[in-house]
């Protein structure tokens, strides 16, 4: 029952009315017609259908077996979105995955992540991990081999976003990770991975707002110094990076 509860509240959230066309207008900015996106954590495939929509042929990635077969119902007869039942990590082989039933999209590969959420999150007290299975991992190396290099990244994956970004050698145009209010290290980490592979600006999306919330882009500093201060208290949203043009 819990799982089944946690699928309808998911799509209550990312596939209510309206949606579409706000998550349409904010990639907008990332995504043009033909250009290849990698949706990594693609969960039911509403961000998918956005980048699809926009013209680009996308990598859809969703680890939990329940999950990617809804992602599959709903977005499989789409011809531009390819589903793979995988994780994105540093290496490739096999990590275990631990799976919240009423709240599938938190379900996560990052013990210490896990471990902390509900001590440093208020959000997070309740929920539970009841499962853990194990999931075929890959990297954004490997992806990159098997379609090419991505115009844009898309990393939600509950606290593995860092590990994600250490299966990548190269710098790609466009990428946005998720934080999280009390485990902003992770965001950080991201930060100085990408300043690592090439010179990024950054901005932030606030929890599901479909804008950016800073009228000019940061360099890697400000932003550091914005996630160390606390995100001004955002709960949670997504880190935005675009590489400067030489």
């Amino acid at each position: 029952m819990s799982e089944w509860i946690g699928l309808i509240r998911s799509l209550i959230v990312y596939w209510r009315p309206g949606r579409q066309r706000g998550l349409r207008r904010l990639y907008a900015t990332f995504v043009r017609d033909g250009d290849l996106v990698f949706d990594v954590g693609a969960h039911l495939g509403d961000r998918s259908v956005a980048f699809a929509a926009l013209g680009a042929r996308v990598i859809a990635l969703e680890p939990q077996p329940r999950i990617a077969h809804w992602l599959r119902t709903l977005v499989g007869r789409n011809e531009r979105i390819v589903v793979r039942e995988e994780a994105v990590g540093a290496r490739p082989g096999v990590e275990h995955l631990a799976i919240s039933r009423l709240t599938p999209t938190v379900s996560t590969l990052s013990e210490p992540w896990r471990a902390r959420a509900g001590q440093v999150n208020p959000g997070f007290r309740s929920v539970r991990w009841e499962e853990s299975i194990q999931v075929p991992v890959v990297t954004l190396d490997g992806l990159i081999e098997s379609y090419g290099l991505p115009s844009f990244c898309k990393i939600d994956v509950e606290g593995y976003e860092a590990e994600v970004l250490a299966g990548l050698s190269q710098p790609l145009a466009g990428l946005s990770v998720e934080f999280v209010s009390g485990q902003l290290d992770v965001a950080a980490a991201c930060i100085n991975r990408l300043r690592e592979l090439g010179a990024y600006r950054f901005n932030a999306v606030v929890g599901e707002a479909r804008d950016l919330t800073f009228d000019t882009w940061m360099s890697a500093e400000e932003t550091l110094v914005w996630l160390e201060s606390g995100a001004a208290g955002v709960a949670s949203g997504d880190i935005y990076a675009v590489l400067e043009r030489a």
